[in-house]
């Protein structure tokens, strides 16, 4: 759960905001709407880190899933588990 700051408790309550931006995003509300993020530059370098993670990871994913779906229209399938399963041997076989 994010945590959430008045605009006035930059102010008011410098330490506590600070130790919280420390920790994780913490967001910053004036007249009760959302206006404002604040982070310590640990946590804000951490957070692009694992966007781009995150996005590299979906990508890879994006594109097994194409190139499984080209496969398939292509007839490049392998069809019941005994296929399944000498396909994985000789694959295994030219890997070594």
């Amino acid at each position: 759960m994010d945590t959430i700051f008045p605009f006035t408790a930059l102010a008011k309550q410098q330490p506590l905001v600070k130790q919280a931006a420390g920790k994780d995003i913490v967001r910053i509300t004036e007249h009760g709407y959302p206006a404002y993020i604040f982070a310590s530059e640990e946590v804000y370098l951490y957070k692009i880190d694992e966007a781009v993670k995150n996005a590299l990871q979906e990508q890879a994913i994006r594109s097994a899933i194409e190139k499984g779906r080209e496969d398939y229209a292509k007839g490049n399938v392998v069809r019941g588990i005994q296929a399944a399963r000498a396909e994985t041997k000789k694959r295994r076989s030219h890997a070594e």
